[in-house]
């Protein structure tokens, strides 16, 4: 049923999608080409610019429900077969209650201890006395007949805080959109379809059955190694107790955030990992005289038709992303919607994913469905000590893991360069 439901789906959007890359089109003038778009040259909405602007917004804001919608039906897809795989679901354990924290009563000012005390309730207007005597527990400190400061006492003592505050550093965006699996062997091994020549054909009856012709090729992806290390003194270790969670921590970040990178702009040669960018057989779309949406529109289409997937994902460096959402009509209308609103992080329906880890002006459309990485070894953390550091006192941390990078259907993949 799921099944059934995500083709519809995906139908819907793609006629969507080709309906707002008309209006777009109409609106860029006779030859559909027009850097700007004019809403009076658009006759396929009736009303006022107001109306024509707001029919657009309404009809993105349905793509972007839809393309929600899509990637729903997709995850459930994936879980169905999953269960069906394993003949079981795995129950996930409960969250643990949150302990509740007490709020401590704040501290009384000496205002507040003034007025409640007995001297002034006791206190009436019209007494000859114009002041009030009270006495105040807690809140003066007793007189000095000499002043004991900084300067001819102790200096403040000031402690360092627990915070640490890192360095600046391109975040994790991709590893999460790629389907992943485990792997026990040194290589993903698999058959490719290389050769379909269909000559299937009407025959009349004792004629001949035309002949068809099919080919498999044996395709192999090798388990790669991404790792660092960092040399740490005993002292160090022993001393502060946070230095080694925060390496426990860091250095596996550096290796996640490399595969990140290896993922889009791997080059292939080893010991490097083959990224959806360099893929050999990857579709290509020049950007050209076309605006940026209408490029990207022309990837998808690609990917469709030619690569015979559904593009569900779109790569952009945050460079490339603004002039898109920047994007205005002749009236300085923002098309993507005003600045005052968050503004959709999807473009004709599909999920854009903004990261400086995709090479700069070229945009990445995928069906990650065709792609999949998978684990030899997760990220693992040793101690152990290198050569004579035994004698220095020093200890070697290291960490790193072990993965393939399969792309199954290149031509699922399309880039879009010159943006």
């Amino acid at each position: 049923m799921a099944l059934k439901q995500l083709v519809e789906k995906r139908n819907e959007l793609a006629a969507k999608q080709a309906k707002l890359e008309g209006i777009f089109r109409e609106g860029r003038g006779p030859d559909g080409k027009g850097k700007d778009i004019d809403l009076d040259l658009i006759t396929s909405l009736k009303g006022s610019q107001g109306d024509k602007l707001n029919e657009i917004r309404k009809l993105n804001e349905e793509l972007d429900s839809l393309g929600r919608e899509v990637e729903a039906l997709i995850v459930t897809e994936k879980a169905a077969e999953r269960v069906q795989e394993e003949h079981g679901v795995k129950a996930t354990p409960a969250a643990t209650a949150q302990p509740k924290f007490q709020e401590q009563p704040a501290e009384k000012s000496f205002a507040d201890m003034f007025i409640e005390s007995e001297a002034f309730k006791d206190w009436k207007p019209g007494r000859r006395n114009k002041s009030i005597s009270c006495e105040i527990k807690g809140g003066l400190r007793p007189l000095l007949k000499a002043t004991f400061e900084t300067g001819a006492g102790w200096a403040p003592e000031s402690l360092r805080i627990g915070r640490l505050v890192e360095e600046a550093l391109r975040p994790i965006r991709v590893i999460d959109t790629i389907p992943s699996g485990s792997t026990s062997q040194a290589a993903i091994v698999y058959m490719e379809e290389t050769t379909v020549t269909n000559n299937a054909a009407e025959r009349n009856e004792t004629a001949a059955y035309a002949e068809s012709a099919l080919a498999l090729t044996e395709q192999s992806s090798t388990v790669r190694s991404i790792g660092t290390s960092l040399p740490v003194t005993d002292e160090q270790l022993a001393d502060v107790p946070q230095a080694r969670s925060y390496l426990n921590m860091r250095l596996p970040f550096l290796v996640r955030q490399r595969l990140d990178g290896e993922i889009l702009t791997g080059d292939g040669n080893a010991p490097n990992l083959r990224g959806l960018n360099l893929l050999v057989g990857a579709q290509s779309q020049a950007k050209g005289t076309d605006p940026e949406p209408d490029a990207i529109y022309k990837a998808m289409r690609l990917v469709r038709v030619t690569g015979r997937a559904m593009p569900n994902i779109v790569y952009a460096h945050p460079n490339d992303w603004e002039t898109i959402r920047l994007l205005r009509t002749p009236d300085g209308v923002y098309i993507w919607g005003n600045p005052s609103e968050a503004g959709p992080m999807r473009i004709w329906g599909v999920g854009v994913v903004e990261t400086d880890a995709q090479t700069e002006n070229t945009v990445l459309v995928v069906d990650t469905t065709f792609t999949q990485l998978f684990i030899r070894q997760d990220v693992l953390v040793e101690i152990g000590l290198d050569a004579d550091d035994f004698t220095h006192g020093i200890q070697t941390i290291r960490c790193g893991l072990r993965c393939a990078l399969v792309g199954y259907r290149p031509a699922a993949v399309c880039k879009v360069t010159g943006m």
